[in-house]
């Protein structure tokens, strides 16, 4: 009979979990029990801040929106309001692409949106 090699399946666990810990430090990348929890902690963390990532992006437009606001003499809140009864249809994140790169179309968009 051939011999079989039993711990296959948990040797290659082992080696995916090695892969994960990558870059961490001492025992946390070559100890598997240790490593273990900390892929296991790393994973909720990527979890989390992904969904923070977008509300952290979302405050971003909209501090830099607010900030060509104030320069074209207004306010986010009336230039958002105002946006919203023309029915022009731009969002937060390309309109603070548009005031952070080319102040003059946004410039533009504002005397738009804000004529009565």
């Amino acid at each position: 009979m051939p011999r079989s090699i039993p711990h296959s399946a948990r040797m290659k666990r082992r080696k995916n979990m090695r892969k994960q810990t990558r870059g961490f430090f001492g025992t946390a990348s070559r100890g598997y029990k240790k490593a273990r929890t900390l892929v296991m902690r790393a994973m909720r963390y990527s979890y989390r801040d992904r969904r923070a990532r977008r509300r952290d992006m979302r405050s971003l437009w909209i501090v830099r929106i607010n900030a060509a606001c104030r320069i074209c003499g207004g306010s986010y809140s009336r230039f958002i309001d105002a946006l919203r009864k023309k029915e022009m249809i731009l969002d937060r994140k390309v309109l603070a692409y548009i005031a952070a790169t080319d102040l003059e179309a946004f410039r533009a968009i504002y005397n738009q949106a804000m004529a009565r």
